[in-house]
């Protein structure tokens, strides 16, 4: 398989990857009950929607600003399709927000460190799609808290899981 090759298949997986997860959260919000984690209310796509930022950041490297801004518009579309119209709506305004300022902290700690700058951004983009989906989607801010904390947890997994396949890859 040449380099060439393996890049295309490996931005394919990525879209299809960041695609999905916004898919799934969005389908598992309308679908399965939040979660209780102690005090905490979860809501039940918190977790996938987590993920998003990481993938998000890694299409960033592949596609650059613009196969991003792609990618969400068709994981926005698919979601029209697997929500409730609520649930769908709230996370395109939020994911529109977030994923913006997202890229834009992104890009700009990208040229000290990758890890910095995914840790950075997947920060202040799960706090600001957080506030900005859980009110529109449920009406209130009782679940914030619990979607930060799985969205925290989801970025420090699927960062622990990159950093695991680059060290993997340089052996």
């Amino acid at each position: 398989m040449t380099t060439a090759t393996r890049r295309t298949t490996g931005t394919v997986l990525l879209v299809g990857g960041y695609v999905g997860t916004v898919v799934v959260a969005n389908w598992a919000s309308t679908h399965w009950p939040a979660l209780s984690v102690g005090l905490l209310v979860v809501p039940a796509g918190t977790l996938w929607a987590g993920a998003t930022f990481t993938l998000r950041d890694l299409l960033h490297d592949a596609l650059g600003p613009q196969g991003v801004a792609a990618a969400i518009v068709v994981g926005a579309g698919l979601s029209w399709l697997l929500a409730t119209p609520g649930i769908a709506l709230a996370s395109v305004m939020a994911f529109a927000v977030s994923e913006l300022l997202d890229s834009t902290i992104y890009a700009r700690l990208r040229t000290h460190s990758r890890l910095r700058a995914m840790v950075g951004s997947n920060v202040a983009g799960l706090l600001v799609d957080s506030v900005l989906f859980v009110p529109l989607a449920f009406g209130s801010f009782a679940a914030a808290p619990g979607q930060i904390l799985g969205k925290t947890a989801a970025t420090l997994v699927t960062i622990a899981v990159f950093l695991g396949a680059n060290a993997a890859a340089r052996r």
